[in-house]
């Protein structure tokens, strides 16, 4: 029989304790422990073995299209029936909107279920309106009751299943409020039971703190099958979804986003949204090919030289680390001959994009060097390569890759690493291969 048994647990980080204590042993927060009360089974004679499972076999699940190729391609290819999805995002960023033009065109196809607990079922109505969205499957509920929603969703068979938000819902069972870690934690849990049992499709909002982590225990992220990110530099219209965890695809899939008032409208080129150049090439200015997830980027580079005014010289990095920019001028001093000491330095990637990425090193130097002789690089070259303490060029992942999409892109000469050179000829591109920083100085400015 089961026996109910008192605990008392932290409404911070979920730590249980038998005894009520001022202070939390685990997380030290003063007066979060709550009662609550649980089941505790006593022992019982020993039951037969469980039944022996099935061979593990290869299934390939049908995928829910979303109806935007770029989101598809951070799912994997579309949504899994069963799988939990946890969506991250500033407020205000456009998370509800996204989900809404999911929502409408799933409801083509499959009856879908949109809960707004922050929201009523009217404000919902001029969003949609706003969108152009009148689908007859889409159901709209404003509730915090999620027990109520998923008996509703299985009484309409719901392929899909958005929660909006995973904060503001609550169970009656729990006996905190909603937003509270036990509420945040049994809330998530009962959705991933829903849907593995149904075969439903359920996307989760969650808020995020002001480090930007999803707010609430990492057992979030675990819970889940999906963990994306939605995210937007403050001064540009364009929007990001990023996979930081995804069961059923690959890890790092970026997809694009722009703004408007109609809403979200996917970009199915993003190299085009960081190569807005000026008409005329000017010293201290390349492009680059990065890459961001699983896909090539073309981005601008641009780079600064200036005599310093007083004071020590200043190195400023904006979307590259300034460590390495450091270590890439002691480079240039010792290997290729260009002092900057009495220089101040200043780098940029035009976007707003920020690359961790040893690929732009060559770039930075090439962009560094155009600034302080001022001279021009060509606007249809462009260049990437990790440069070594010892001046050596050395290659980076997927240079061939990179390459066809600077192809692609209208681009006529590359400076890239020996080892990166293409074993054929790519149509259109001159393929310049590279061993020191003082050659592709050469050439580069030549």
């Amino acid at each position: 029989m089961a026996k109910p048994a008192i605990v008392f647990v932290c409404a911070e980080c979920g730590a249980e304790t038998l005894k009520w204590q001022g202070q939390c042993p685990q997380c030290n927060r003063w007066n979060t422990l709550e009662q609550r009360s649980v089941l505790r089974r006593a022992a019982a004679a020993p039951q037969a073995p469980a039944a022996a499972g099935e061979p593990l076999a290869a299934v390939d699940l049908p995928r829910l299209p979303t109806g935007m190729g770029e989101l598809d391609r951070v799912f994997g290819g579309g949504l899994i029936p069963g799988s939990v999805t946890l969506l991250g995002g500033e407020p205000g960023i456009g998370k509800s909107t996204l989900l809404l033009q999911l929502a409408n065109h799933v409801a083509g196809a499959t009856p879908t279920l949109y809960l707004s607990a922050e929201e009523s079922a009217a404000q919902i109505g001029v969003r949609a309106r706003r969108l152009g969205i009148a689908a007859g499957n889409l159901h709209v509920v404003a509730d915090t009751d999620l027990e109520a929603v998923m008996a509703g969703a299985r009484e309409r068979q719901v392929r899909l299943l958005i929660v909006d938000s995973i904060q503001t819902v609550q169970l009656a069972s729990v006996g905190t409020a909603a937003g509270a870690i036990t509420q945040l934690r049994e809330c998530t849990a009962q959705l991933v039971r829903f849907a593995k049992t149904e075969g439903v499709s359920v996307i989760v909002v969650g808020h995020v703190t002001k480090d930007g982590a999803i707010a609430g225990p990492r057992v979030l992220e675990h819970l889940v099958d999906t963990v994306l990110y939605f995210e937007s530099d403050a001064s540009s219209r364009f929007r990001n979804v990023r996979a930081t965890k995804n069961r059923f695809g690959s890890v790092g899939e970026l997809a694009f986003f722009h703004m408007g008032e109609s809403g979200l409208r996917e970009v199915r080129n993003p190299s085009a949204i960081f190569l807005a150049r000026s008409g005329e090439a000017a010293p201290g200015s390349i492009v680059t090919v990065t890459r961001d997830g699983r896909r090539p980027l073309l981005v601008e580079l641009q780079a600064l030289v200036d005599a310093m005014r007083f004071g020590a010289p200043r190195r400023v990095a904006q979307g590259l680390d300034s460590q390495r920019v450091a270590m890439l001028l002691a480079v240039m001093n010792r290997h290729a001959g260009l002092s900057l000491q009495e220089h101040d330095v200043f780098v940029n990637l035009v976007g707003g994009l920020e690359v961790t990425e040893t690929a732009c090193d060559l770039p930075v130097v090439l962009a560094l060097a155009s600034s302080l002789a001022g001279k021009t690089i060509a606007q249809s070259m462009i260049a990437f390569g990790e440069v070594g303490l010892t001046g050596e060029l050395r290659p980076v992942a997927f240079g061939e890759e990179r390459l066809r999409e600077a192809a692609k892109q209208g681009f006529t000469t590359a400076l890239v690493p020996k080892e990166n050179a293409p074993r054929a000829r790519i149509e259109g591109l001159e393929v310049k291969a590279l061993t020191r920083i003082d050659e592709a100085l050469r050439v580069a400015l030549s």
